[in-house]
């Protein structure tokens, strides 16, 4: 882990041999009021860095042991076993508006606590929600080595990727409560992974609220499946549109707070054993047909939460689900059943995309750019679970295609129309809205005249698909054209792109995925090949 100490506390942590700069606890007053409160603080490690809790201590600012109880809450499954996160609970006494606290490793506890349900320190908070009331921080490069949310790098000052991210948070922070689809893609993972980054309280803060608005309307009672819909997302009216349904926030609110309150094991099932059977929509499984529905989203998502199902639970059958899922997904990208071949895309029928008829005549074989982000994000957390030797091939072949087939260049742009939002300059990056290695140019134009127009509304997440092939390509010439792509895209992280709140949930697709574009980037091309993803190395 970094220990690098800020100029500010150089002399303070000299003096103090058992405090550790990077290891302070900064507790906050989040709701309620009285200055005593049960504190409880989620703290993430790597791998291998704690085996046994009765070797981490709560310090007060000035160094003394204070009387803690500390509990294992989720281990490195699928790793080396050890202890990837606790939940320390002490008895604090808030003044002010914080309070600092520090973690030290190595010694015993000397001062046990006898430990409290999580819930216990909720208090009444906005929209008939418990929220906590004092919430505790820690510095990014702890939250960002602990690899928590996979491998993250500390947001810098001028980075222009998390003043993006800031920007968007302006009009984004407000608790949405009165348009379901501003959860799509999962706000409580996108502000959870903006708080590691940034160590950012008020990212912390509006991950929690949205965290539990959306447990709330979880549904745990009946049979996971059509019309019971257990496990399903009920404030959208629609329970078993899966979707929806997220347990990556489960595993970042256990891991970064302790919040264990609002799931159990057998909620998990539910929630994956909709998945399993599709909910709404047909059951996952493998691409056999070219007039099969497919979408990305689903097949991305669906991926992801497995993976974080298994992270959190350490169940083998979601193991064996995250393979199968990979497997699926090899065999598409390879072995598309429409015999045109292996272009790098999960190439499917616009039309039975779209929710249409099949119809050979109007068929328009292709993918979606933004809509693969999703599978990219989900193939980047099951190669860190599992290391599987086929998704680094799967994540450099899709990079190829975009390469060739899916952004648009600038003398593709139809005349006298520019399709892409001016808010970039003239070197922004846009992607066809479906873009296509065997359609013709005029079937192309025509689906983005009539669905494309700004769709560079998901440059900054294509970043992730451009960053992640780069990590795993090994071709000096494909490298260099991902880091000029990488370059261009740049563009997109300005305010007049950032400030634009056309739709709620464009907070979530930017950004849930894509933090970890600014650790890929700093990696040399190709270093991806050198480390097996279950072994992934420590920034």
């Amino acid at each position: 882990m970094s220990k690098a100490v800020p100029p500010a506390e150089e002399k303070h942590a000299a003096t103090l041999p058992d405090i550790v700069a990077d290891q302070r606890i900064e507790l906050h007053r989040n709701a309620g009021t009285g200055a005593a409160v049960l504190a409880s603080v989620g703290i993430p490690f790597p791998p291998g860095v704690l085996r046994d809790t009765h070797l981490l201590r709560i310090l007060d600012e000035h160094g003394a042991e204070v009387a803690a109880a500390v509990q294992t809450t989720l281990q490195w499954y699928g790793k080396d076993g050890s202890i990837r996160a606790i939940r320390a609970q002490f008895h604090a006494q808030l003044a002010g508006a914080q309070q600092t606290f520090y973690f030290a490793l190595g010694k015993p506890r000397t001062l046990e606590l006898a430990g409290w349900p999580y819930s216990a320190g909720l208090v009444d908070g906005e929209q008939g929600l418990k929220v906590s009331a004092a919430l505790a921080t820690l510095t990014p490069a702890w939250l960002c080595d602990s690899l928590i949310a996979g491998p993250q790098w500390p947001a810098s000052a001028g980075e222009a990727q998390a003043a993006f991210v800031s920007t968007q948070f302006e009009w984004a922070r407000k608790l949405p409560v009165s348009d379901p689809t501003a959860w799509l893609f999962d706000r409580p993972s996108t502000l959870y992974k903006a708080y590691v980054r940034t160590g950012r309280y008020d990212y912390l803060q509006a991950a929690e609220l949205s965290y539990h608005f959306y447990m709330k309307y979880i549904e745990r009672s009946g049979l996971p499946m059509s019309p019971f819909c257990a496990g399903g997302w009920t404030y959208n009216h629609k329970p078993c549109d899966v979707k929806y349904v997220y347990v990556e926030p489960t595993l970042l609110a256990l891991g970064l707070t302790g919040d264990d309150s609002e799931y159990d094991t057998s909620t998990i099932d539910k929630m994956m054993t909709l998945w399993e059977n599709g909910g709404w929509n047909n059951p996952p499984g493998p691409y056999r047909d070219p007039r099969q529905e497919f979408t990305e989203r689903f097949a991305g998502l669906g991926l992801l939460e497995t993976v974080s199902a298994y992270e959190l639970t350490g169940d083998a059958r979601y193991l064996g689900r995250i393979k199968d899922r990979i497997g699926w997904l090899y065999e598409h990208q390879r072995n598309n059943p429409d015999k045109l071949g292996n272009d790098g895309s999960w190439r499917s029928s616009w039309l039975m995309h779209e929710g249409g008829d099949w119809d050979p005549a109007k068929e328009v074989r292709g993918s979606s750019p933004w809509m693969s982000e999703n599978i990219i994000d989900g193939l980047w957390h099951a190669w860190l679970v599992t290391g599987d030797p086929r998704i680094p091939e799967m994540i450099t072949g899709f990079g190829r295609y975009m390469e060739r087939y899916g952004w648009i260049r600038p003398e593709q742009m139809l005349n006298p129309h520019g399709w892409r939002n001016p808010c970039s300059g003239d070197d922004g990056q846009i992607a066809w809205y479906w873009s296509s290695a065997h359609a013709s140019k005029e079937a192309m134009d025509r689906i983005q005249e009539s669905e494309g127009w700004y769709s560079d509304a998901h440059t900054v997440e294509l970043a992730l698909p451009v960053a992640a092939a780069r990590y795993f390509e090994r071709d000096p010439q494909q490298s260099a054209a991902l880091e000029h792509r990488l370059a261009a895209i740049a563009h997109s992280y300005n305010k007049a792109c950032a400030v634009d709140a056309d739709t709620l949930r464009r907070f979530n697709w930017n950004n849930r995925g894509s933090g970890v574009v600014a650790w890929l980037i700093r990696q040399p091309a190709g270093s991806g090949m050198t480390v097996s993803g279950a072994k992934q190395a420590r920034p």
